[in-house]
């Protein structure tokens, strides 16, 4: 692990510890051999239902629901579906921008934030819409737009919205949102310059993928100042897979497991079934493996293997639980308080963690009155509860 000492990026939640959620299979992949199809692990409604509500009893507190036009569940239904039957687990719903008309996103969303009282927050998705292949221009375009009607809707009497794009003049009380000091938070990840231009100007995290740390680092140290630009600060949050076991060699030795059934035509197959395959992220995470050792290790700790056979996220922390929270605490101390973890095959994955790591993480309440602009017209609370994010 590099010595190197980093000091706090400039963030929203200067505070010292974390939240950490899970991830749930909604756009399929879940498996015990990576590579490989899993009939026991279809991602279909119940198999998505058990890993939920297994982070819930574990105490994870924020959960992913990605959303892919591929086989799997749409994430609106199923986070309704859902919400009556978890207790804590706040919801990280991811929303394609441009999929659905913003009015009626701004219900969708504000309903579900009603059902799950607060526990919601929001991943801006600015791809392809599934079928199309668009311009970066158009795709940066709409998704501001339909952020900026998204925040009127939920903070202001009226829509009054003119863009090149989306032009509304509608009452906004049917969009009132149950978190009432400026709607869930907004989560978002890219590394094109326009993707992070919208995430500076307009949203509360950023998210990234695993890098070596150096990396990650001067990543933070980018997006900080381009949020100063704007005069904002934002929240950083890690998307990384992670293995952990009572012993290095036990959660090393699990890494060959995973790969002892990889079949590299079908690893393919499944890495590109998915239209992000081939965007600058995930291009991005291929040529982390072009460093590594024979091992796909690129750090001691840093495992790439599982980019071989999917899209998206391509490295793994591996490591005892110590090793684990130390890594944690690097992390932590660059300025990063958001991790989404998981880990193959998911449930097994979320129990090791829930067991081993997670009572042992400092956590926080990740709050949306920081850094947030006022709505130019109060609204009446609809309720007294307090958002937890922890």
């Amino acid at each position: 692990m590099s010595t190197q000492s980093f000091q706090s990026v400039p963030i929203r939640t200067e505070k010292r510890a974390c939240e950490i959620a899970w991830f749930d299979d909604l756009c399929g992949g879940d498996t015990a051999f990576l590579g490989t199809v899993d009939p026991k692990r279809r991602s279909n409604y119940a198999h998505c239902a058990d890993i939920i509500k297994t982070a819930d009893r574990m105490g994870f507190k924020n959960i992913l629901l990605p959303t892919s036009y591929i086989t799997g569940q749409e994430v609106l239904p199923f986070a309704g579906a859902m919400a009556p039957q978890v207790k804590n687990i706040n919801m990280l719903a991811a929303i394609r921008t441009g999929e659905i008309h913003p009015p009626m996103l701004a219900r969708h969303i504000s309903t579900l934030d009603h059902m799950l009282e607060g526990r919601l927050t929001i991943n801006i998705i600015n791809s392809d819409l599934p079928g199309l292949r668009e311009s970066p221009e158009l795709r940066y375009r709409r998704c501001e737009e339909v952020i900026e009607i998204l925040k009127q809707a939920w903070t202001k009497d009226e829509i009054d919205f003119e863009g090149e794009i989306y032009r509304y003049k509608m009452p906004a009380d049917p969009v009132k949102p149950y978190q009432q000091n400026g709607g869930p938070l907004l989560y978002f990840g890219g590394i094109s310059p326009g993707s992070k231009d919208v995430c500076a100007r307009h949203c509360d995290v950023f998210l990234m993928w695993p890098e070596p740390e150096e990396q990650i680092y001067a990543t933070m140290q980018e997006m900080s100042g381009r949020a100063a630009a704007y005069d904002r600060k934002i929240d950083f949050g890690l998307r990384i897979h992670v293995i952990v076991r009572e012993t290095e060699e036990e959660a090393r030795q699990y890494t060959k497991t995973l790969m002892s059934k990889f079949d590299a035509e079908m690893g393919q197959k499944l890495k590109h079934r998915a239209q992000d395959s081939h965007s600058a992220g995930v291009l991005r995470q291929d040529e982390l493996r072009k460093n590594a050792d024979p091992d796909d290790f690129i750090e001691p700790m840093l495992w790439t293997g599982i980019g071989r056979a999917r899209s998206g996220c391509g490295a793994a922390l591996v490591g005892t639980p110590d090793q684990i929270i130390e890594k944690l605490n690097r992390y932590m101390d660059m300025g990063i308080r958001a991790f989404i973890l998981s880990g193959y095959p998911l449930i097994e994955e979320c129990e090791f963690f829930g067991r081993l790591v997670l009572p042992q993480l400092p956590t926080i309440k990740l709050s949306v009155e920081q850094g947030r602009t006022p709505s130019a017209t109060p609204v009446t609370p609809l309720t007294t509860g307090e958002l937890k994010v922890y």
